[in-house]
């Protein structure tokens, strides 16, 4: 794990190259095909050096969430084992990592960047947009919310996004039968970088995804119809392309707010993974520690 831009893709290659491993992604936005230089996907040459999985397996604008991680997750790891393989899970949505070690429902279902973008929906469109919003996901919620009551209406929409359930159900789970980890034997590892070399990483990579092609990659998926107020629309690079395409944004400010708003995304991730338990971080370029603690790990476990 690890904020973005730290360099987990590359650590995770190498390290399933080694141990015979096959990489989960991690990733809230990788899921979605179509979208493949604003999440910062593995390349092709890179999957075709080690199998990827939970890469482009919905639609951008098909519902996924943490339920769907999990039920897909257990998967890949059952499958991996049965080939003999290593599963490694990589990647940067704390949620999902919290919720394939403990479950959904352990201590309540949070993410603070959909919190963020909610708030920043409700400042924009008003808090009846987003009442009529819940009311087609979650006719019961939205009937028991008033419409100017924004913290309920955010709260439940956050519950639903990521989740996949109501928050009745959210409620009814906390009181009583909550869902259980995943992961029983597993070793968690973070990576971390000195925060102005992250914030210059970040820098370049926001710069690198706009000469590899964002905009286009953008304009495609909106001339595909898939419109801006899809929660994979809403995502970092992508809502800001799309201000920019509109005519909201030149492409200066664009780059300038996507490199500030990946950087406070990646500040965001620092504080999430700083309070997971059992976590062994590790410098990006100590990767004599990262592999000597899977061996340990394997070691202990053969």
């Amino acid at each position: 794990m690890g904020p973005t831009g730290v360099g987990k893709t590359s650590a995770a290659i190498e390290l399933a190259e080694r141990f015979n491993g096959e990489i989960i992604s991690v990733d809230s936005m990788q899921v979605y095909r179509h979208m493949d230089i604003g999440t910062a996907k593995a390349t092709a040459h890179q999957q075709g050096r080690v199998a990827h999985h939970l890469i482009d397996v919905v639609n951008p604008d098909e519902m996924y969430h943490a339920a769907s991680f999990v039920r897909d997750c257990t998967a890949a790891i059952d499958a991996i084992h049965h080939r003999g393989a290593l599963p490694i899970l990589a990647g940067g949505t704390g949620l999902y990592l919290r919720a394939i070690r403990f479950g959904l429902f352990e201590d309540g279902a949070s993410d603070p960047a959909l919190r963020s973008r909610l708030q920043e929906d409700v400042r924009r469109l008003g808090s009846a947009a987003l009442h009529g919003r819940l009311a087609k996901i979650d006719h019961d919620a939205a009937e028991s919310i008033h419409p100017n009551d924004t913290s309920r209406i955010i709260r439940a929409l956050e519950i639903v996004e990521l989740t996949g359930a109501s928050i009745r159900v959210h409620h009814d789970r906390h009181k009583g039968c909550t869902d259980t980890g995943i992961l029983t034997n597993f070793l968690c590892c973070a990576l971390s970088c000195e925060r102005t070399i992250l914030y210059e990483r970040i820098n370049q990579r926001t710069s690198k995804m706009m000469e590899d092609g964002l905009e286009d990659e953008v304009r495609h998926l909106l001339d595909m119809g898939y419109t801006p107020e899809l929660k994979s629309m809403q995502a970092l690079g992508y809502r800001h392309m799309v201000y920019h395409i509109s005519g909201r944004w030149d492409m200066d400010k664009t780059i300038e707010l996507l490199a500030r708003d990946t950087r406070h995304y990646a500040k965001r991730q620092f504080t999430w993974f700083n309070k997971e338990p059992d976590v062994t971080w590790f410098d990006r370029t100590d990767r004599d520690g990262l592999i000597g603690a899977v061996e340990s790990f394997l070691a202990k476990n053969n």
